[in-house]
């Protein structure tokens, strides 16, 4: 392969960025500096750096975004700031990334960027029954009928009847650092991802939602330490228990 080929492909940098730290002798084929962008190298044998790191392949990337309010789950807004908006401009270019699934304007919380559409799909698909956990402050306590309709799949609106989820009663210490303080908690576990359907749901029950957070999504869990608008790559482990998470049946 072209030695300018794979590195791009190797860093997700495009051609023309590739042939530009190539010929400025920023890249070494097996501890040799290279400047000949047309120069055919073994992908399979020959090892390349960059700048002194070795060049690995990476087939996708995995972000977890901590999402802010205000941004939209979208890949272009003419309105709106994005979530691709708060990466690093030399990771919005790497890959075409996008995010899994959505999460309301509003909404706040664990969102995944990836270029992997396959895993992306399992996600978001009921069928896959990978678990969201939400965090939401409502307007009044949540009761036992409500625990019920949410378990049974309950009719929500002429357009939705839910899948049944996991209703449960948060404690400040559950919530504290997550949620604001004081008022009512709930945690909602679903494998749904219609629109606005956490507020739809509770809307259905005379309730009303005034903040809401998702924490985990597949087994994962939002990083504490990712203040709002950061982001960072997934763990191997991380990768592995989405991986696990939609490898059941359906």
């Amino acid at each position: 392969m072209r030695l300018d080929k794979l590195v791009a492909e190797l860093t997700g940098m495009t051609r023309s960025q590739a042939r530009d730290v190539i010929v400025k002798g920023r890249v070494c084929v097996n501890g040799e500096v290279n400047k000949t962008t047309a120069e055919q190298v073994k992908e399979d044998s020959d090892v390349l750096t960059l700048d002194g790191k070795r060049l690995t392949f990476q087939k996708f990337v995995y972000y977890m975004l901590h999402k802010p309010a205000g941004t939209v789950s979208a890949t272009q807004d003419k309105d709106a700031k994005t979530v691709l908006s708060l990466l690093t401009e030399e990771d919005r270019k790497r890959r075409n990334l996008f995010p899994v699934g959505r999460l309301d304007k509003d909404t706040e919380g664990l969102l995944f960027l990836t270029d992997d559409g396959m895993l992306s799909h399992k996600l978001i698909s009921p069928k896959k029954h990978a678990d969201k956990l939400y965090f939401a402050k409502l307007a009044r306590e949540i009761t036992e009928e409500d625990i019920k309709l949410f378990a049974s799949g309950m009719k929500v609106d002429e357009e939705l009847t839910a899948m049944p989820a996991e209703l449960r009663r948060l404690s400040e210490t559950e919530f504290s650092g997550f949620l604001p303080s004081g008022g009512f908690a709930a945690a909602v576990t679903l494998q749904e991802g219609k629109f606005h359907q956490v507020k739809r749901m509770f809307a259905a029950t005379g309730n009303e939602v005034l903040y809401l957070k998702r924490m985990a999504m597949g087994g994962v869990r939002l990083d504490e330490s990712l203040a709002p608008g950061a982001y960072r790559s997934l763990t191997e482990e991380e990768l592995r228990t989405l991986q696990d998470s939609v490898r059941s049946e359906g």
